[in-house]
């Protein structure tokens, strides 16, 4: 079976073209940086050097290949790091989430691929109630930060496109808080370098909750909704959600830090503006039962607690 996988040089696509290639699958990875050929091909991909916004060199680029299965893992993450312009920095992984989703479903419907799994996104996305984890029946935030709201509009762009495609199963995969290699909660990333320095402090009473899922896992749960489970939005994160006053001091322990400095509401809103004191103090975290039962997946970092220490580098 042919699959292709569109940013594949990114965090997740670099860890999930080995894991498509082990489990037999002929891979073509597109990519918009010659840099990325090489490693590609090593892993075992044919690579296709595009700009997935080139709506004509995108569907070409389908064309030729002519996959069963589209995985759509394009964003523009690396180095976002100012909450306060939150919207800008996100600016280009809109346009992928939804200009890029656009012509990608175009192309992958014009050559017949069966089922589309596309990176989206589960943790400050959901409503900022209630105590019990968000399960995908639960509502998205209606009113978030004013500077996320373009962010949550192409999230939820991308999820209706990929859930209303004609003729092809769409699948949503909602991906809690990456770490591990390739992300900025890595070992050599701008968060650990940041908590490092204790540059990001406790705001508040850090009762906002992140899920979190290593890159690893995140891939493996990719390779599982090619076969399983229906066509929908999944939750992928680890078993263990943990509020910021609880994840934060222990990070910073692992990686050799001193403690993080506890600053209040109105210090961390001049910082990091509403956006920074919501993931700080408001935000719930996400179950990943769906997600095992119906993709048959169990993360093999079970808790943050055990990938934190083994699995940042």
């Amino acid at each position: 079976m042919k699959v292709f996988v569109a940013g594949a040089g990114g965090a997740i696509g670099k860890r999930l073209i080995p894991q498509l290639v082990a489990n037999g699958y002929e891979v073509v990875a597109l990519s918009r940086s010659p840099k990325n050929v090489e490693p590609l091909r090593t892993a075992g991909a044919q690579v296709v050097i595009a700009d997935a916004l080139d709506h004509n060199a995108l569907t070409r680029a389908l064309e030729q290949a002519k996959p069963e299965i589209v995985i759509h893992q394009l964003t523009a993450l690396t180095g976002v790091k100012n909450y306060k312009k939150f919207d800008d920095e996100f600016a280009l992984t809109n346009r992928l989430r939804t200009e890029g989703t656009d012509s990608l479903l175009e192309a992958a419907q014009a050559v017949g691929v069966r089922r589309f799994i596309a990176q989206s996104y589960g943790n400050w996305n959901y409503a900022r109630t209630g105590t019990a984890l968000k399960t995908e029946e639960d509502p998205l935030d209606p009113t978030p930060p004013r500077n996320q709201q373009q962010t949550l509009q192409a999230i939820r762009y991308l999820e209706q496109a990929v859930g209303s495609a004609r003729g092809i199963e769409g699948i949503a995969l909602r991906y809690g808080n990456l770490y591990g290699p390739g992300t900025g909660l890595a070992a050599d990333g701008d968060v650990v370098a940041t908590v490092r320095k204790r540059g990001l402090p406790i705001v508040g009473d850090g009762a906002g909750v992140w899920s979190f899922i290593h890159v690893d896992d995140a891939a493996s749960a990719t390779v599982a909704a090619i076969k399983l489970g229906t066509p929908g939005v999944y939750n992928i994160a680890d078993d263990e959600p943990a509020p910021v006053r609880i994840w934060l001091p222990e990070l910073a322990q692992i990686v050799g830090a001193k403690p993080p400095f506890h600053v209040p509401v109105w210090l961390g809103r001049l910082v990091s503006g509403e956006v920074g004191v919501s993931m700080m103090t408001q935000i719930r975290g996400t179950t990943n039962a769906k997600a095992r039962r119906e993709l048959d997946w169990t993360p093999s970092y079970a808790t943050w607690r055990q990938g934190f220490r083994t699995g940042l580098g």
